[in-house]
């Protein structure tokens, strides 16, 4: 049998709705928590999430 795990938010490091297994890849994944109502982008490899940092929107200079 494959093992299993869910998938813990990164912010309030509760439950997510979602399970990975050792065999699932997650690329910029939304992974919402309905504890805090946050959503964040998620990597998922070899059940190893790491957290996508998105850079900040630059300001325009005239």
């Amino acid at each position: 049998m494959i093992s299993q795990q869910w998938v813990m938010c990164p912010v309030c490091d509760n439950k997510t709705r979602i399970k990975i297994r050792k065999d699932t890849e997650l690329i910029n994944f939304p992974l919402y928590c309905p504890k805090c109502r946050k959503e964040s982008l998620i990597n998922a490899k070899n059940q190893k999430v790491s957290i996508v940092k998105e850079p900040d929107a630059k300001t325009q200079s005239r």
